[in-house]
């Protein structure tokens, strides 16, 4: 089942310190790379948020068959100075696959054997 992950997230003001070509470095030197590793497994798009809401200042849409490469993505990243260094901390992590029940309503049909529950 496909899995649909929504991370926000704020750049901290250390972050925003740094000029946009020190961004940029980093960014290609540490969050590319990471998001490449997965790119076949973890689809990812990435929001700015910071003029609509105060909560965070970005969000990410990632989709997964393997949450496991999903888990290990976001490792990888806390690993990483993005986050180890404090210019990113994460906030929320918001997870939902779509229809589920749509795939459970299947799978209960076609497996009229299931165990039950009780």
């Amino acid at each position: 089942m496909k899995t649909t992950i929504i991370l926000t997230y704020t750049f901290t003001p250390a972050w925003l310190a740094l000029s946009r070509e020190e961004r940029n470095a980093m960014a290609g030197a540490h969050i590319h790379p990471v998001f490449a590793t997965y790119a076949d497994r973890v689809s990812a798009r990435f929001f700015d948020a910071e003029a609509f809401t105060t909560a965070f200042s970005d969000f990410a849409l990632l989709e997964t068959d393997d949450l496991r490469a999903y888990y290990f993505l976001i490792e990888e990243l806390r690993d990483s100075p993005l986050i180890s260094q404090g210019y990113l901390v994460m906030n929320d992590i918001f997870m939902g696959v779509e229809a589920g029940f749509r795939v459970f309503e299947a799978h209960t049909a076609t497996d009229a054997g299931a165990p039950t529950h009780g």
